[in-house]
């Protein structure tokens, strides 16, 4: 399986979740940016690829933002933070805990849109930090981050349905809906099994399966 053979320049419409990209909502900026490796990269294995984005769900009283982390291979949502706003303090949450979430120590690739909170200092230092190499998408185009978009779109359109009174509400939603998502629900492109399986097949390639 090769991300080029279906990358983000080349998904159509009807299999992509719109969703916010968090580079739409800055202005564009020249910091920390890095080139798009995963034009040409083969995925062969868990924990080769994590891709992030943030989203934002409404509840009763005001808007939240939930921060992803999900492994490419596996489709397996690694890391997560809900806040009540996008600071990078709270983005990074979801990297640490992607990161202790890890089963192993093989190179990672980092890939997300171009959002100040995945430029920033602080979010680039937790990537040195345990040797994740950085990649961004070309420019502020989501459908180069096409995968971690269409999981935005999955746990807002089959879980997070209803709408919560408070924050405090929403984070045990979320909280449930993730940990059903990742051991309960299958996926056609993972052959109809569900992320947690395909995570702990260590080394197992099923990449005939394999589609954006």
């Amino acid at each position: 399986f090769f991300f080029k053979q279906k990358t983000a320049y080349e998904i159509s419409r009807s299999d992509w979740s719109s969703d916010v990209c968090s580079s739409d909502l800055f202005p564009s900026h020249d910091i920390r940016n890095h080139p798009n490796l995963l034009k040409t990269i083969c995925l062969k294995r868990k924990e080769q690829v994590f891709v992030s984005d943030i989203t934002y769900i409404k509840t009763k009283t005001n808007v939240c933002y939930l921060s992803l982390v999900t492994d490419a291979y596996s489709r397996k949502i690694m890391g997560y933070e809900l806040s009540e706003n996008m600071n990078a303090e709270n983005v990074v949450k979801a990297l640490k805990m992607a990161v202790k979430n890890r089963t192993t120590h093989l190179p990672l690739i980092h890939h997300s849109d171009r959002g100040l909170q995945y430029c920033s200092e602080v979010y680039q230092k937790v990537l040195v930090k345990n040797k994740i190499k950085p990649s961004m998408t070309d420019g502020y185009d989501c459908y180069q981050n096409a995968l971690a978009e269409r999981i935005n779109g999955i746990l807002k359109q089959e879980f997070l349905i209803y709408k919560c009174k408070n924050i405090q509400d929403l984070k045990q939603m979320v909280k449930e809906s993730i940990y059903i998502y990742n051991n309960k629900r299958p996926h056609l492109s993972l052959k109809m099994k569900t992320p947690e399986t395909i995570h702990k097949k260590s080394g197992k390639s099923i990449s005939s399966g394999l589609v954006f």
